[in-house]
């Protein structure tokens, strides 16, 4: 379940708590970005104030600035607080203007940072993502920026008071790629709206105006040609149905603006389309002319008597073959060829090469050769050399074929993050309540028009639309599409539901505490997506060979060349070497253009990305959340794993297993006693006796939830609780609570806590007036399997150490019952990370599985924190694979899938290397003195656009990836119900 272990299911102070972190950037809840955009605050360092007359001077300056709000520069501490207007000025300006008043100010401290989500077009391999990263990180005010190859997106960190998004996509663009905005930061919460009835500039100025003054609204964009509307707004303050009552209400008699929810085409899916589209045209084109050229050249001069009317000359030795195929080829290399000259360019200029240079130089040298040969045949009668028109034409038309297969194939790798964003429902039924909390009226409306705290009906069968907690009803409800639980979770009133997951039999009505982008199926899509965009390290190996590949390939096809040409002047190899119709010079021409274009660094580019976008979505769709390659890397290394007990090894939920009563006193009456001193404690112990004692009631007739008044309550701290019931001192707590007390222990009450502690249960002690009456053993069941896991993962290698902060004894036994040898009790959270860091100065990649805020030190400590349950938002926010459910067997699910992961990224090395390492000597004629085997430059093209779409569909194969242990159901432990 994805609901946090150890969280109050009724509470109504957590409902507002989102399933999963608020990803950055996003606003935080209470405050309205709009009213924080309109002014900004920076903070500068002033050295050499001396005097209050030095502050004042610069106050009256900087206040004298357009769009400065107010100044305070203290002269103790050298600082100046100014608040500005963005729109009129900036934080350079006013550094300036204090610098202009000869003070030394030093670089902004406090910087506001935001981010934006950008679509980057034209890349084709590493090296392209890496001149886009670069001309990011060139641009003043950028902090961090990280381009994904395969994603196809740029994630960028700035100071909007140094730069803006504009200039950000400028950048871009100066680079040579295309680039459209996705997000930024303060808009996750959209709304899409079209309009009806605006007819006039008036009437966009006033909607604009009055959207604007709504509390919450951050921003709004017009599209005039659609006549539609786009709304960031905060879900805090404000929501899509009050902002659409707002544009009706601004129109005025007799006008009318009818306003309807409006879809935008998905931007990513529509590119790719059009790109598909654009590939397999040009594509199409290209062998349009291609054919042709290949048949003139090729086929039909050895089809005599076919092909016979190519030789007749037209002028001195020039033939119409040679004629046909020039014409037919310079379509292909200068209008189908022209974006390889358009991306060669903006790669030199920003001084790196790409699979583009490559292209352009292949082609051009056997394009301008073939020129050069029609010129000369045309200007002498006696002069005979041989085209290779079909090589440029074919060799284009190959790479085009590639790349089309090549977006086609990448474009499954996100298959799997596609079904996620596909889960919700499209509409739901939303209920208006009277005074009284009754139904008067059900509305069916798009499930984009819900907004926090609205209520709404689900029926059998259908799925929820947003997170919610249930308010009416009970139900199972399927969560298998969010958290890969294939057994449905009863719900009734208190419980969480998630967007996306199908109610299977009872009807429930639930308020919804998050929609838009805080869904939990949002930000598990946003989550994933940030992985997808982080580079794994085993990257850097590719990012390497890039930054020299193409360089060494122009070189090693040059040498070709001399390595052919100069014995074939000399007459070092035999002539019949040579084919008929060439010269030593066309032959050694054919093998440095084979050289040029069979190397290929677009599959080396796409060996990892690609593997890790597959692997983070299939992951998702199983229930496990893995934060980058980063993560994805380590994990392959895990060599010891530390578990936390509570809620991890164990279900987290305490219930009373056995009671012992050691006077006279009725049990009923000892249970009342101490639940009554139990009642105002939020310790999970303290819960589960009050519970068993509501069970205890409910046995013996009695259906009253009343506990006993208690007076005078205290806790104390590792010990238990005190109170005064009837005039009565009531103790509940361990052995260190009745020697505080000097409450003396019988040796059957000792007998009794040693046996108790030896089944890994904790006994709390109830004494009564400084008389120890009873006692109650409470246990924390094992999660189901817990036992199978850590064997399994025995035999992959890895051991298994429990760290807890509980007792010695129900440590060992706990470790006994699941099978961990090693131990460590009574640990406080900073004692976890310690001994994860002894651990790794022995040289062990260490992961720690954990769920709650005191595990958060061990999670971030270690080499691979895992999250298990969903726990809490600090454990998610430190963790870097988060387990959706709380079965144990998903943390070798994310073990082995980052093996399986690792393997594959290193067989889609050994493809594109070993394929460049074998094709460029055969491409160079290594194997032509010996066999007469000899790679044409159209046949390499082919090989090259052939490599690419390996890389990928190799890739692709994790998409079979099967889970390698999977528990079957197992009976749930025993409730408090089944308890006396």
């Amino acid at each position: 379940m994805i609901t946090a272990t150890g969280m109050e299911r009724n509470g109504e102070s957590h409902l507002k708590d989102p399933l999963l972190p608020t990803t950055s950037g996003a606003s935080p809840a209470g405050a309205s970005p709009r009213k924080e955009r309109k002014t900004r605050k920076v903070l500068f360092s002033v050295r050499g104030i001396s005097c209050a007359s030095c502050a004042v001077s610069i106050e009256t300056v900087v206040a004298g600035l357009n769009g400065v709000e107010s100044i305070q520069v203290s002269s103790l501490q050298g600082q100046a607080v100014v608040q500005y207007r963005p729109e009129e000025t900036d934080a350079r300006t006013i550094k300036e203007a204090i610098e202009d008043l000869n003070f030394e100010v030093d670089e902004l401290q406090e910087q506001e940072i935001a981010v934006c989500r950008l679509r980057i077009k034209g890349m084709a391999c590493t090296s392209c993502s890496e001149s886009v990263e670069r001309a990011l990180q060139m641009v003043p005010g950028v902090k961090k920026a990280a381009v994904g190859l395969a994603l196809e997106e740029a994630k960028v960190h700035y100071d909007p008071n140094v730069t803006s998004r504009d200039r950000i996509i400028e950048a871009v663009e100066d680079a040579g790629f295309g680039a459209d905005l996705i997000s930024s930061g303060d808009d996750v919460n959209k709304v899409h709206l079209k309009l009806e009835g605006v007819n006039s500039p008036e009437d966009t100025i006033l909607i604009q105006s009055v959207l604007e003054a709504v509390e919450g609204v951050n921003n709004v964009e017009w599209d005039t040609v659609e006549q539609t509307i786009e709304v960031a707004y905060d879900p805090d303050f404000t929501g899509p149905r009050l902002l659409i009552q707002c544009i009706q209400d601004t129109a005025q008699p007799p006008k009318c603006f009818n306003v309807t929810l409006h879809s935008p085409p998905k931007q990513r899916e529509a590119e790719r389309n059009h790109e598909i589209r654009n590939y397999r045209n040009q594509f199409l084109w290209s062998c349009l002319f291609s054919v042709p050229v290949f048949l003139f050249s090729m086929v039909l001069p050895m089809l005599s008597p076919f092909g016979d009317w190519l030789e007749y000359r037209i002028c001195n030795n020039m033939t119409i073959g040679m004629l046909l195929r020039w014409l037919l080829c310079s379509p292909v290399q200068f209008i189908v060829g022209w974006r390889f000259y358009v991306g060669a360019y903006h790669a030199l200029k920003r001084g790196y090469s790409n699979m583009d240079v490559l292209v352009a130089l292949g082609t051009n040298a056997a394009y301008f050769y073939s020129v050069y040969i029609v010129l000369k045949a045309l200007t002498s009668d006696s002069f005979e050399g041989q085209d290779f028109f079909e090589t440029s034409a074919m060799l284009i038309s190959f790479i085009l074929l590639g790349k089309y297969l090549e977006i086609v194939a990448k474009g499954k790798t996100s298959d799997a993050l596609s079904k996620l964003t596909e889960l919700a429902p499209e509409t739901a039924c939303l209920l208006t309540l009277d005074k009284d909390g009754n139904a008067i009226s059900e509305t069916e409306i798009s499930t984009q028009l819900l907004q926090r705290n609205d209520v709404i009906k689900i029926v059998p069968g259908t799925k929820v639309p947003v997170d919610g907690v249930v308010i009416k009803g009970q139900s199972h409800v399927n969560e298998s599409m969010i958290t890969g639980e294939a057994r449905p979770i009863a719900k009734k009133p208190g419980d969480r539901v998630i967007g996306g997951t199908v109610n299977d039999n009872g009807c429930i009505i639930v308020k919804a505490t998050h929609v838009g982008s805080e869904t939990a199926l949002s930000q598990i899509v946003q989550l994933v997506e940030a992985a997808q965009l982080a580079r794994a390290p085993v990257q850097k190996l590719a990012d390497k060979i890039s930054r020299f590949f193409v360089p060494t390939v122009v070189v090693a096809a040059f040498l070709t060349w001399l390595g052919w040409f100069i014995p074939g002047q000399l007459h070092l190899y035999p002539q019949q070497w040579i084919p008929k119709a060439m010269d030593s010079f066309e032959l050694a021409l054919q093998f440095g253009i084979s050289v040029l274009v069979v190397a290929c660094p677009c599959a080396l580019g796409l060996a990892t990305p690609t593997a890790v976008m597959v692997a983070t979505g299939k992951g998702a769709s199983q229930g496990v959340l893995i934060k980058g390659g980063n993560a994805l890397e380590k994990a392959h290394k895990i060599k010891a794993i530390i578990f936390d007990k509570t809620g991890t090894l164990t279900v987290g939920k305490p219930s009373v297993v056995q009671t012992k009563v050691f006077s006279k006193i009725p049990l009923l009456e000892l249970c009342d006693l101490a639940a009554g001193a139990e009642a105002n404690s939020e310790h999970p112990l303290s819960k589960a006796i009050v519970e068993h004692t509501k069970k205890l009631k409910e046995q013996y007739g009695s259906h009253s939830d009343h506990m006993m008044e208690s007076r005078d309550f205290e806790v104390h701290p590792g010990a238990g609780v005190s109170a005064h019931i009837e005039g009565r001192l009531v103790l509940v707590g361990n052995k260190r609570l009745m020697q505080e007390f000097e409450v003396p222990l019988s040796p059957e009450v000792e007998a009794y806590m040693s046996e108790t502690e030896e089944l890994a249960r904790t006994c709390v002690l109830v004494a009564i007036d400084k008389i120890i009456c009873g006692a109650l053993a409470v246990s924390d069941p094992l999660k189901p399997k817990a036992g199978q896991v850590i064997s399994y993962l025995k035999s992959m290698g890895i051991s298994s150490i429990m760290v807890t902060g509980d007792n010695w004894a129900t440590a060992k036994s706990i470790a006994k019952e699941v099978g961990i040898s090693q131990v460590f009790a009574e640990i406080d959270p900073v004692g976890k990370a310690e001994k994860i860091k002894d651990l790794q100065m022995q040289g062990l990649t260490v992961a720690m599985v954990g769920d709650g805020v005191n595990d958060s030190p061990a999670l971030a400590a270690a080499d691979v924190g895992m999250a298990i349950g969903a726990g809490t938002d600090v454990a998610i926010e430190a963790a870097d694979i988060v387990l959706m459910k709380s079965n144990l067997e998903d943390v070798i699910t994310a073990i082995d899938l980052s093996r399986k992961t690792l393997s594959r990224i290193r067989l889609n090395y050994v493809w594109a290397l070993g394929y460049n390492v074998l094709g460029m000597p055969i491409a160079a004629g290594v194997l032509f003195p010996f066999t007469g085997i000899r790679l044409p430059p159209w046949l390499a093209g082919a090989c090259m656009a052939a490599s690419s779409v390996s890389v990928v569909c190799s890739s692709l194969l994790l998409q079979l990836y099967k889970k390698p242990l999977h528990v079957e159901d197992a009976p749930r432990p025993r409730e408090d119900s089944d308890l006396v």
